[in-house]
């Protein structure tokens, strides 16, 4: 009867201990009993046999023998009363041990070994010994002796072999490399695709700090996504389960906890998977919802207060890492943060949740499939990253060929009346359709790279069930693990592999975000501009500049400025002219503190500017430049930024001040035309008076006007002029201009060398007289004549023929134009005295 045993160790002939009961009751219940039968632990057959023959009793319903606990459990009619029940099961399994397992007649010990003649003996199972007790000498092995050492050597290599290729095979150490492999594939990965991160990356990890703010919502929301993968798992687990109990009639489980018979059991477990699968889709939407919700709070977060920072920081490191970078980082990283907040985070702890809840399943009730199970995680965490690069590759190029695509065919519709003067529908279509074709076999390698990439982890999820199910089934046959137990832990795997094919996805999902997130630690990390200190302006600013030996030089490039002095007087017009790159602008901005000198000192009514705050300074001073800034919006809303709360009435008047009404007042809409963004919609002579409408609005006690009507006609500067006569009375006004009938009237003209030097300064009737650089060039710009009987030159000329009106400012009065004078062409042609030629 060897059919009867297990894996047990008991070999045909060796009883069962005798010193222990072979049953013993565990409940008895009206109807039910629990018997603890040792003998059928592990021994599948003996079980079978067991239940078999108290099926065959009388009165008893049904039994079930579990190989794995030895517990056994029997349901009976009410014929049988709880003691009559008891005396069947016991006599029915004293029964089936007795033939089982027959009495053998116990061992007798040898008694001592007999003396033989000389003194020495021999053991039955041992060498031959002398009286002494000392094994007798040998003269040499035998063949017999030589025959058995061999065989035991071979015996001990033989089974070191397989002791070493158990031990390799073994689930934990399987699994423990496995382990191993995918760590190694998945950190390979992580530093390949590295790089963006800060310092402050390397100091300490990338999601508590993007999640600083927002704990106990992250919180509420991986909890929800755990919830949700622990109960999806449970659903697939309790149908595989249900499928194993209606093959098997019904369920030790369910019949212990009270649902007999199969109809019953089977209700319960619908009505379990109809109510897990309800809640796992309540717990996905609401995790879903809360990771989407908490994705808008981070990039709300760090939107709003990185654009804060950027706002407090200085203009040169603004400019520094240029404007189109900043605006990225503000758009397109914060949303990456976002996304990967409202999505990728909720896959990121379903994968997590699948392997801490499959693994430690597996490992408990089935270890010696486990790495069998989760053989191929590393092949499909390989294939994951590398079709992704594929696959991001692939959709780089298809974003690349669209773009062409796009441009090419704007650029026809723009251009349409060019390509019908030319003809070349032909060559526009032509070109058109081939990068419509690039197009498409780029969305072709995209999508295909993706099937590749699905299909080929699809194969190795599915390549491990004929493992799982032929060592399953071994292990089920042996009595090592029950069929309740094996039917879901055949689901399980699959579904936890199919989620590791998008590990590839969620891992570059990472890497951009922590990219993303490490170029906007490095905009927050730049310092804010300083605020400067707590001194003040006693009393009314009077608007008195003076630049003591000031040196300034942008980073990486010669001085603009050498120890340049010079002095604006308050409530009068100070001209500042000269060549391209002679620093008029630096001046410009050192006067607001957009710049620092590398030395000197700029004093505002002899107060140093940098121990003033930046808020008294910059109010006190109004700046219209060459290129002045309009935001999106109505004419009205840029004219009244600054000084939002203004009425409208005071709107009206600063733009007719400006020379901005008539044109405004001729458009449809008036003032509350929208300008676009920018200010496309306008002209660079309208945007330049609504801005400069926005400065007389806010009425400053200081206006700087770098450039400021040089997009403007001649007649138009007069009549911007006209409007600043009663607004720049009492007033500080310098002026930055190329063009010298701009600044012809102004108190005191500075002219500026290249390197910051004044070359001259006065009056335009005192630089006119001493001749030089200034001289020059206004003889070059009107083609005036020149005392001494100089004449303008051809560019002179031209200039003087196009030029009109030149505006003339009068501090404190009104502005006046003259034509410009006749040229007399009959004279040699000379600039300062020189010959052109």
């Amino acid at each position: 009867m060897s059919f009867l045993y297990g894996p047990s160790g008991v070999s045909p002939g060796v009883p069962v201990r005798q010193n222990s009961a072979p049953a013993r009751p565990r409940s008895v219940v009206p109807g039910r009993q629990r018997w603890q039968v040792e003998a059928a632990r592990g021994r599948v057959n003996l079980a079978r046999l067991l239940e078999r023959a108290l099926l065959a009793a009388p009165g008893v319903r049904e039994a079930r023998v579990s190989v794995i606990t030895g517990g056994l459990l029997v349901l009976h009619g009410p014929e049988l009363t709880e003691g009559e029940a008891a005396q069947l099961v016991r006599r029915t399994i004293e029964g089936v041990l007795s033939r089982a397992f027959p009495a053998s007649a116990p061992a007798t010990s040898p008694g001592p070994a007999p003396q033989v003649a000389g003194g020495s003996a021999e053991t039955a199972s041992g060498p031959r010994l002398t009286a002494d007790g000392v094994p007798a000498e040998r003269r040499g092995p035998d063949a017999v002796t030589v025959a058995l050492g061999g065989g035991a050597a071979a015996t001990a290599v033989l089974g070191s072999a397989k002791f070493g290729l158990a031990w390799l095979t073994g689930p934990w150490v399987s699994l423990g490399l496995i382990g191993a492999a995918t760590a190694v594939v998945i950190r390979r990965a992580l530093r390949r695709s590295g790089g963006g991160e800060s310092s402050s990356d390397r100091r300490s990890p990338f999601l508590p700090r993007l999640f600083r703010q927002h704990r106990a919502r992250c919180a509420l929301a991986t909890t929800l996504s755990v919830l949700d993968q622990v109960v999806h798992a449970a659903v697939f687990s309790t149908v595989a389960y249900s499928i194993t109990v209606l093959v098997q009639g019904g369920s030790y489980l369910l019949a212990g906890l009270g649902v007999v018979g199969l109809s019953s059991q089977m209700y319960l477990l619908g009505g379990l998977v109809t109510l897990g699968t309800l809640v796992s889709a309540g717990l996905s939407y609401f995790a879903e919802s809360n990771w989407d919700r908490l994705g808008q709070a981070v990039e709300h977060h760090w939107r709003t207060t990185t654009y804060s920072h950027v706002l407090r920081l200085s203009t040169a490191d603004v400019e520094g890492e240029r404007a189109g970078h900043t605006s990225r980082v503000l758009s397109e990283d914060i949303g990456q943060l976002g996304t990967f907040v409202g999505h990728t985070m909720h896959e990121l702890v379903q994968l997590g949740t699948c392997f801490a809840v499959l693994v430690p399943a597996m490992l408990c009730f089935a270890p010696q499939i486990a790495w069998v199970a989760f053989a191929p995680i590393p092949l499909v965490a390989w294939l994951s990253f590398h079709y992704q690069k594929r696959v991001t590759a692939a959709h780089r190029r298809s974003a690349e060929t669209r773009s062409r695509l796009n441009s090419r065919m704007a650029d026809g519709l723009q251009a349409h009346a060019t390509v019908k003067a030319a003809c070349t529908e032909s060559h526009e279509e032509q070109r058109a359709a081939e990068l419509s074709e690039e197009h498409g076999s780029a969305n072709h390698q995209t999508r295909r790279s993706s099937a590749l990439q699905a299909h080929m982890v699809r194969m190795c999820a599915m390549a491990t069930l004929p493992g799982v199910l032929l060592l399953g089934g071994r292990s089920v046959m042996l009595g090592e693990l029950s069929v309740e137990g094996f039917s879901p832990l055949v689901e399980l795997p699959t579904i936890a592999l199919a989620r590791l094919n998008r590990l590839g996805v969620l891992t570059d999902s990472y890497q951009r975000s922590r990219a993303a997130f490490g170029r906007l630690e490095h905009l927050r990390e730049l310092p804010t501009e300083p605020q400067g200190g707590r001194a003040s302006l006693s009393g009314e600013v009077r608007g008195a500049f003076e630049l003591s030996g000031v040196t300034f030089s942008y980073p990486g490039r010669e001085p603009v400025l050498r120890d340049l002095s010079l002095r604006i007087p308050s409530g009068r017009v100070t001209g500042v002219v000269g060549a391209t790159g002679a620093g008029k602008t630096t001046v410009a901005r050192l006067l607001m503190r957009f710049a620092h000198p590398d030395s000197g000192q700029v004093l505002l009514d002899g107060v140093d500017v940098r121990t003033l705050s930046l808020r008294e300074l910059r109010g006190a001073i109004g700046l219209v430049s060459q290129e002045p800034f309009l935001f999106d919006g109505t004419i009205a809303d840029n004219i009244r930024y600054g000084s939002f709360d203004a009425p409208q009435a005071r709107v009206i008047d600063a733009a007719k001040a400006a020379g901005a009404d008539s044109f405004i007042e001729a458009l449809p809409a008036g003032y509350d035309t929208p300008v676009g963004e920018r200010g496309t919609a306008l002209s660079g002579g309208q945007r330049q008076r609504v801005a400069l409408a926005r400065t007389i609005l806010d009425n400053p006690p200081i206006v700087i006007l770098d450039e400021a009507t040089s997009a403007v006609d001649n007649e138009t500067e007069a009549a911007i002029q006209r409007g600043l006569d009663t607004f720049a009375r009492d007033k500080t006004l310098i002026v930055i201009a190329h063009r010298l009938s701009t600044v012809r009237n102004a108190d005191r003209i500075y002219v500026l060398e290249r390197g910051g030097v004044v070359a001259q300064q006065g009056t335009h009737t005192d630089l006119l007289r001493r001749g030089g650089k200034y001289a020059n060039l206004w003889r070059l710009q009107t083609g005036e004549a020149a005392a001494g009987g100089e004449r303008p030159t051809d560019t002179g000329r031209q200039l003087a023929a196009t030029a009109g009106r030149e505006l003339r400012i009068v501090p404190g009065g009104s502005a006046r134009t003259a034509d410009a004078e006749p040229v007399d062409d009959t004279e040699p042609v000379v600039a300062g005295g020189l010959p052109l030629s």
